[in-house]
């Protein structure tokens, strides 16, 4: 049974994660041969000042200050 942990900055929505979850499992099952009905997928959601890429807190990070500030963080 895969089990799927996906880590998201908040603000993803219902309709979003149905989705990715849709298109993960089919990929798991085409690419693992796992059973549709055995594919797990966990969301956990991460606040940006949680996160850091390259030794910066994505909160802080003026780069990914437009994608920090639609999902869940306010990059200053």
């Amino acid at each position: 049974m895969p089990n799927i942990r996906v880590e998201l900055l908040p603000g993803r929505t219902v309709d979003q994660r149905r989705d990715f979850a849709e298109q993960v499992t089919q990929a798991a099952v085409s690419a693992l041969g796992a059973r549709q009905q055995d594919v797990r997928i966990m969301f956990e959601e991460v606040k940006a000042d949680f996160v850091a890429n390259g030794g910066v807190l994505a909160s802080e990070d003026d780069s990914r200050a437009g994608v920090v500030s639609r999902f869940g963080g306010a990059a200053q």
